[in-house]
């Protein structure tokens, strides 16, 4: 009986074993828990898209699923790998034909053990990060960085307690965003947090309290986060505690010491001497730029031992570089900054002296001090860097000679001094060892002399010498047959372009040769490639415009190009229609004669079109009907002829100018130009043109909004290059030549024609305009009470019309209004002596008899009146300068200077020197565009 009790134990056991086991084998199919296989199944079904990845989705061991990773002892999934390896801005095609699309299941959250997870690089196309990420609580690391996310950041990932990993960078194609970040304070084991471009607006100052809480941060990328506000420091934040422990082998990357990249922010500020207080010893990584941080560099980032990269640029420091003490040590490794490869302090306002201490940072590969004040000669010192391949020492203000010591930067890859004071020869010494140089820009110093005969031991592929005094094509340059952009501009060459020259640069797309005295003959035909750059202007070079071929810019303007012209062609060669990526092309201020071909129908892309200041004849061509891109169009001061043809309103819809000043067209303005929606300069003066101004012009959309900064660059852009445009304005009888500020000017000239009916009470509804000139015509009626809404108004000229009755006193509270001229017309009654009708005198209301007002007392008391009714044309070259002093004053004032309001009145001298001061700083921002278009 006891035998059998034993007997029956022991078969109780081995039940419950067996049914273990059973369970055991449903549960886990090959080392795969079946919970976590359906799980995936599921999750892949809501996929589009990267078939080659999930097709290994098969079989019962999900464990050896491409992209999945499971735990040896248990078979659970604890690892989900769908990253896109290619960028979607650099492989386009291959990123797209992996990329995941379509929903994310919530049956991931079936996957208890799951502790890696990263989507990063796919295209879930604008929907919202899901909210049940929030119960993957094993979780170590979260990567969405890039994957077409919108929305607000669900605040229940803060239930991801265990989380180390944080990534949540995305392209500008989509709008992610945190309403606030509490629920960061509970990730307590995060190391890692990146969420570049997310818009943290809404949190403001409240980042760096929630961070203060998170005890094991050591690597934060905030770029671009729209943060702003002042910081006192960041020195409460426990970035000093930092911790190394129990890193997660599948998490891909190397947590430094410390890692604080706020970049990009715009508006934080706050002292940076002061944000840099405490203990920084460990930072490795510090990235500030691209804000508004305030003061001195403090000589404590002496004591930054293990800093590696500093970026504090396009911020608003000042003073002088600190001065350091002789011997610097530490407990780990002796001298100053020890591992420092990166100093950027570009785009500020410092000021003084280079200090020689910056040669002793014997790692340092990139030194950037770009566009601030800085003076002085450069240390000979600075060429005994050993690992130095970018110095930007472009726009200060040093003086003296290019050190000779420069010819030992054996590593140097970048050098930029331009835009200083530079002068001496440069010579075969200065660049001896530079066998590694691919980017020179030595331009803007007019003291500089370049050697001409000897032989670089570099090849570069970026070359810029404007400015430079050259005085003839330097010999060297046939030895540089990798050069892609190359300046020589206003560089005193002058005679022949020598042969050798136009096939010697098998690579070439950028060539500028502006501003010189070459003289001769293009070669013919003239083909460099497709989408080449070249800009010949303002030289003395003559002959037939040659065949052309595969242009993206060509400028050809202000020289003597002529005949003999093909007879099958006219004077500009048809074959330009081999240009069909030609975006700007001038031929301004030539000799060029006869119509316009028609194989302009070809140029579909041409942006700008100045043809101006030639000898051309004949009607619009039909064949601009097909130059729908087309936004500026200058083709005044020719022999040109016809109706405006009413085609123009319909096709060029993008148009922004449109000159047609000094030529024979006539008949009446067409209605639908009021399809011009972008127009902001018309300039039709010195035609034949007849009929009434349409009052459809009131609905000229480009001109009834003010214009602000944000256009402030007025560039024809394509492939990522770009062409800053110059045009002349006229006003009051002046010509003003304008090109950083050109967006600015809102303008309609439709003077010196012969125009009739009743001044159209529509044009006060633009409200942007600055500038109207309806002079010399036979306009009449009164002014409108309305035209006080041109509140942008800086110049009016009525002026030889036939307008009559009284002028109106709301004219008094257009308080940019600086020059007016309403002489000879038939006004009556008192002119308002009010607001800013105080600041014109008789000249602006001679030839109106029957007017009269304080303006005019002393034309009263000691004139002898005209009478008559009759026109006579004012005289605008007696003027003082003073109305030219205040239009651009007024200008100013548009775009928010109002610094030297009272210095202009005061003194006419200082309005020269204020323009020249914002052409300067413009090109500044010119320069640092161009620099970062050509940085690599």
């Amino acid at each position: 009986m006891e035998k059998i009790s034993i007997l029956g134990f022991l078969f109780v056991i081995l039940c419950l074993i067996t049914r273990d086991l059973a369970c055991k084998f449903e549960t886990n199919l090959g080392n795969c828990l079946r919970v976590d296989r359906e799980a995936l199944l599921d999750f892949k079904n809501g996929l589009n898209g990267s078939i080659d990845l999930i097709s290994s989705w098969k079989g019962g061991n999900c464990c050896h699923w491409k992209g999945i990773s499971c735990e040896n002892n248990t078979g659970a999934v604890i690892s989900i790998d769908l990253h896109n390896p290619y960028s979607r801005e650099k492989a386009y095609e291959k990123w797209s034909s992996i990329s995941f699309r379509g929903e994310i299941r919530p049956s991931l959250t079936k996957l208890k053990f799951l502790r890696y997870l990263d989507l990063t690089g796919n295209s879930f196309e604008g929907i919202a990060i899901p909210k049940f990420f929030g119960s993957l609580k094993n979780l170590h690391c979260l990567n969405l960085s890039n994957c077409g996310f919108n929305g607000a950041i669900p605040p229940n990932l803060g239930n991801l307690s265990n989380l180390q990993y944080l990534d949540l960078t995305f392209d500008e194609s989509y709008d992610l965003f945190a309403n606030d970040v509490e629920w960061m304070t509970s990730l307590v084991c995060l190391k890692h947090l990146r969420m570049k471009h997310v818009n943290l607006a809404k949190v403001g100052s409240h980042w760096v309290e929630a961070l203060n809480k998170l005890p094991l941060l050591t690597e934060l990328h905030l770029i671009n986060c729209h943060l702003y506000g002042r910081i006192s420091t960041l020195s409460s934040i426990n970035f000093t505690s930092l911790c190394h422990k129990h890193h997660w082998p599948l998490v891909p990357f190397k947590v430094p010491n410390m890692y604080l990249d706020l970049s990009g922010n715009n508006n934080l500020t706050g002292s940076f001497s002061q944000l840099l207080r405490g203990s920084w010893k460990k930072i490795e990584v510090l990235n500030l730029a691209s804000n508004k941080f305030l003061g001195i560099i403090p000589s404590s980032i002496q004591s930054f031992f293990n800093l590696r990269y500093l970026d504090a640029g396009d911020n608003s420091l000042t003073g002088s570089l600190p001065e350091f003490s002789k011997e610097i040590k530490n407990c780990t490794s002796g001298g100053l900054l020890p591992d420092l490869d990166y100093l950027g302090l570009s785009n500020n306002q410092l000021v003084g002296r280079l200090p020689e201490w910056l040669s002793q940072l014997e790692v340092l590969t990139h030194l950037d001090l770009f566009n601030n004040m800085l003076q002085g000669r450069i240390p000979a010192s600075f060429g005994t860097f050993r690992n130095l391949k970018y110095m930007e020492l472009g726009w200060n203000e040093l003086n003296g000679s290019l050190p000779a010591s420069f010819g030992q930067l054996s590593e140097l890859v970048f050098l930029d001094v331009s835009g200083n004071h530079l002068n001496g020869i440069l010579s075969e010494e200065h660049f001896s060892k530079l066998s590694k140089l691919k980017k020179l820009w030595i331009d803007g110093n007019s003291g500089l002399i370049v050697s001409s005969s000897w032989v670089p031991p570099f090849q570069v592929t970026h070359l810029d010498l404007n400015s430079c005094n050259l005085g003839h094509f330097p010999t060297w340059l046939k030895s540089q047959k990798e050069v892609f952009f190359l300046e020589l501009s206003n560089s005193s060459i002058s005679g022949l372009i020598p042969n050798w020259f136009w096939n010697n640069f098998p690579q070439l797309h950028e060539l500028y040769l502006c501003c010189n005295k070459l003289q001769g003959q293009l070669p013919n035909p003239l083909n460099m490639g497709i989408g080449i750059i070249i800009h010949l202007s303002s030289n003395l070079l003559e002959g037939p415009i040659p065949l052309l071929s595969g242009f993206f810019s060509l400028d050809l303007s202000n020289n003597k190009f002529s005949g003999p012209i093909p007879p099958n062609i006219g004077s500009i060669p048809s074959t330009i229609s081999n240009c069909s990526h030609l975006s700007f092309l001038s031929f301004e201020m030539n000799n060029l004669s006869r119509e316009i071909p028609k194989s302009f129908s070809h140029l579909g892309r041409l942006q700008a079109l100045h043809l101006n200041k030639n000898k051309l004849s004949g009607d619009l061509p039909q064949s601009f009907q097909n130059l729908s891109m087309l936004e500026i169009l200058d083709i005044s001061y020719n022999k040109l002829s016809g109706n405006i043809p009413t085609w123009i309103g319909a096709t060029f819809r993008s148009l922004r100018i449109f000159k047609l000043r000094c030529n024979s067209f006539y008949g009446g303005l067409p209605l639908n130009f009021s399809n011009l929606s972008s127009l902001h300069i018309l300039d039709l003066a010195e035609n034949n043109l007849s009929g009434s101004i349409p009052s459809t012009f009131g609905d000229l959309k480009g001109m009834s909004r003010k214009r602000n900064l944000s256009y402030f660059l007025y560039r024809i852009s394509y492939s990522g290059l770009s062409y800053n445009d110059i045009l002349e304005v006229n006003a009051k009888g002046q010509v003003l030549e304008y090109s950083k500020a050109l967006s600015l000017v809102v303008s309609m000239d439709l003077s010196s024609n012969n125009f009739t009916g009743e001044f159209p009470e529509e044009l006060t509804k633009l409200y942007g305009l600055m500038i109207l000139n309806l002079s010399i015509n036979h306009i009449n009626g009164s002014i409108p009470q309305s035209i006080s809404m041109l509140h942008e108004l800086s110049s009016l000229d009525l002026s030889s019309n036939n307008l009559y009755g009284i002028i109106p006193s709301s004219m008094s509270s257009l308080t940019f209004l600086s020059y007016l001229n309403l002489s000879n017309n038939n006004f009556s009654g008192e002119i308002p002596f009010i607001g800013q009708m105080t600041t014109f005198n008789a000249s602006a209301f001679t030839g109106n008899p029957y007017l009269c007002g304080p303006s005019l007392v002393a034309r009263f008391e000691g004139e002898n009146l005209d009478q008559g009714k009759g026109r006579s044309n004012v005289d605008d070259e007696k003027d003082d300068g003073f109305i030219d002093q205040w239009f651009y004053f007024s200008i100013g004032l548009a775009v928010g200077h109002l610094g030297p309001y009272f210095l202009l009145i005061v003194k006419e001298s200082c309005y020269d020197t204020y323009f020249n001061f914002v052409d300067k700083i413009i090109d500044k921002l010119l320069c640092l565009r161009r620099r970062k278009e050509n940085y690599w």
